[in-house]
């Protein structure tokens, strides 16, 4: 039986949703071990003088812990 936890993270990109949320996981990773999925929670962008500055992406991530 797997235990695993479920993390709130938030990545942004100026590019767009889909790069910050690859961001988000890719540094994920780096930090917590044995990442098995994540999800997108909420999405929003920062306008800056009337265009989108950078895209955010809130990430739930689920890892299952250690034995």
């Amino acid at each position: 039986m797997s235990i695993a936890r479920v993390t709130e993270i938030s990545a942004t990109s100026t590019k767009g949703f889909e790069d910050a949320t690859e961001l988000g996981v890719k540094r994920a990773s780096e930090t917590l071990r044995n990442v098995v999925s994540a999800w997108v929670k909420e999405q929003s962008v920062k306008v800056e003088d009337g265009k989108i500055a950078h895209y955010q992406v809130n990430l739930m991530v689920t890892f299952v812990l250690d034995d």
